[in-house]
């Protein structure tokens, strides 16, 4: 029998790209290419519509493998990441204990928070029966107690017999209080730091200068934005530690990168690979004994400033797509946090969900089983190229203003995150950005009031304020994007009546039914009481029908043709016994606005002020 040679695709012509352009603009009828399917992203790039084979033409290092300088397809030749968890109690113990419950579920790197009234003495209390050659530590303290820190744990390393297997860090973040506070650190940053390291020096596994960009992914930095500081942040370190006499590769092999991930998905992805790439280069201008110290470890964390109270299971979702990302990147380990820690300390429910999200993408869908699974894909190759692009100017700006250091205490890199919060923040109000349950689509029958179970929850009490200090410079802003909305509906759930917004739904049916939807999770987002209509017969028995529901906002729901009818004739039945809206921005609007019709809404108001406006009058 013949061998059939025939290839799958032979049978169908090439098509170019100018057909394919020819094509889609046909489909366009007259529209602007550029404006109707080019997306101008917050990043600081357009991301076109298609890719194809030319567009990665002279992008970089696309010839390289896994493990391969510079590293773009990761540093390793598998994707074997750590699932890291937090350690919690009250003293050594019980922090022994629950170490040990997540040990037993699978989880493989620890994140341990020592405070400053921990006794290091009790250590061997906090790792009883904790096997420190399979096991990743990663303590966090105090800045001016790490050295201290530091000492006692290799002492316990070397007293167990685990310095050659050892893996974990010290997180010694001397940027901490002034990003977080504007405040200076209190000592001399060079001489703490050259004690953190030689406290460290002799255990190959244990890191210590820690770049903790995910603080600027939770005060809402833009993905470029966390990556090109971070590059700072991480050649500050260089700069500092080599000035004081040490070599490149001995301060590159101590630099711990903890990154954040946000929720959109292929930019994420693109960030740490991008981020690999040009740390490999920063690192290789220093010119190392080895290659090898031009590899990037990176911790990943999922977000903060995304997360709900309202509709929390929301946050699996979010928490989902955020850990896939970084484990199809490559990191070195993830750290999926509990769905409901926004608003009290998670539970053995919320943690065993938080470490079987990780494990449904390692053990089910066994993303661990293939290396660089984006890699030659046109899309993200080409994201990649560009978000190295932005944050390498980022990173080259504030290395010409004198580093990352100098720019941190200025105030200006705190700045710079706190205007593109704020950004964000608008985004939401705008629901140009969207947090599902929140801005949009609410669960309008859910209570949280009583869910609340700690402070500091940034549900818009005022708790995400803080004092500034004298001398202090801007520090970085932690309100979560739904705080503000968060604050309306706790307002509303605080307040001695629960408004009620009735949908007058008339005339078009299509439009009625459409408006109607669009009211009611417009009011929805302040936890109002919403009554929904099929349908009224005339405005008159529609009012009607409002009062005796003692409706607090009536909403007329109808076509834009018309509104030049039924708004005036609604607006006039109910003479003031409730707020009138009208759904959408008809064209007689100025028309209306005359005859004393003072509410719109529709999809270019500002969701946020609008509903601020409303709780304003209704919650007396």
């Amino acid at each position: 029998m013949a061998e059939n040679k025939e290839k799958l695709f032979d049978m169908f012509p090439p098509v170019s790209t100018e057909e394919w352009m020819a094509k889609i603009n046909v489909d366009l009828k007259g529209a602007d290419f550029q404006k109707k399917l080019v997306w101008r992203t917050n990043e600081g790039f357009n991301v076109q519509p298609f890719y194809r084979r030319e567009d990665l033409e002279g992008l970089p290092a696309l010839d390289t493998l896994p493990g391969e300088f510079p590293y773009l397809r990761g540093t390793r030749d598998n994707n074997e990441w750590l699932v890291r968890q937090e350690v919690l109690g009250a003293n050594a113990e019980e922090m022994n204990q629950h170490a040990l419950h997540n040990i037993e579920r699978g989880v493989n790197s620890l994140g341990i928070k020592i405070g400053r009234d921990f006794n290091l003495a009790d250590l061997d209390k906090l790792f009883k029966d904790i096997d420190l050659q399979k096991i990743e530590i990663n303590i966090s303290c105090c800045p001016r107690r790490a050295a201290e820190v530091a000492e006692a744990l290799v002492a316990y390393i070397n007293k167990v017999g685990a310095a050659d297997e050892f893996r974990g860090s010290i997180e010694f973040n001397p940027f901490k209080r002034l990003l977080k506070h504007g405040l200076q650190f209190p000592g001399d940053l060079k001489e703490e730091a050259l004690k953190v390291y030689n406290a460290v020096k002799d255990i190959k596994g244990l890191r210590c200068f820690c770049v903790d960009s995910a603080m600027l992914n939770n005060a809402g930095a833009y993905i470029t934005q966390e990556l090109g500081y971070a590059l700072s942040w991480g050649a500050e370190w260089m700069n500092v530690m080599t000035d004081a006499g040490l070599k490149p590769a001995e301060v590159a092999c101590k630099i711990k990168f903890n990154m954040g991930i946000s929720s959109n998905y292929f930019m994420e992805l693109a960030k740490f690979r991008a981020g690999r790439m040009l740390w490999a280069e920063i690192v290789k201008a220093y010119n190392p004994e080895c290659d090898c110290a031009c590899k990037m470890n990176v911790h990943a964390t999922t977000s903060r400033f995304n997360t709900t109270i309202y509709d929390a299971h929301v946050n699996l979702l979010r928490t989902m797509t955020e850990s896939m990302s970084a484990a199809l990147a490559g990191v070195n380990s993830i750290e999926t946090l509990p769905f409901d820690l926004t608003y009290k300390c998670a539970d053995e429910f919320s943690e065993r969900i938080a470490r079987n999200q990780q494990f449904l993408l390692r053990d089910e869908s066994h993303l661990d089983k293939v290396v660089d699974p984006a890699g030659g894909s046109y899309y993200i190759e080409t994201l990649t190229a560009s978000i190295a692009k932005v944050a390498w100017e980022i990173f080259n700006a504030v290395e010409e203003k004198g580093g990352f250091l100098s720019e941190l205490t200025a105030g200006n890199i705190q700045k710079s995150v706190n205007e593109s919060g704020v950004k964000r923040h608008t985004d939401v109000a705008r629901r140009k950005e969207i947090l599902l349950g929140t801005n949009q689509y609410p669960n309008i029958n859910e209570m949280a009031l009583d869910k609340l179970q700690k402070d500091g929850c940034g549900c818009g009490c005022g708790c995400g304020t803080q004092e500034v200090a004298d001398g202090a410079v801007e520090a970085l802003n932690f309100d979560r994007a739904a705080s503000q909305f968060e604050q309306l509906r706790l307002d509303t759930e605080r307040s001695a009546k629960r408004p009620k917004v009735f949908m007058l739904t008339i005339g078009n049916l299509a439009m009625r039914l459409a408006r109607a939807q669009f009211s009611g999770n417009f009011f929805g987002c302040a936890g109002y009481e919403i009554i929904d209509n099929i349908g009224f017969n005339s405005v008159q028995e529609g009012v009607d029908a409002a009062l005796a529901q003692n409706a607090d906002v009536v909403v007329l729901c109808s076509s834009d043709d018309e509104y030049a009818q039924y708004a005036p004739e609604a607006f006039k039945a109910l003479d003031g016994k409730a707020i009138f809206v009208v759904a959408g921005a008809p064209a007689c609007m100025d028309e209306l606005k005359a005859q004393g019709i003072e509410n719109f809404i529709h999809v270019r108001v500002n969701v946020l002020d609008t509903l601020i406006g409303f709780n304003a009058k209704l919650l007396k």
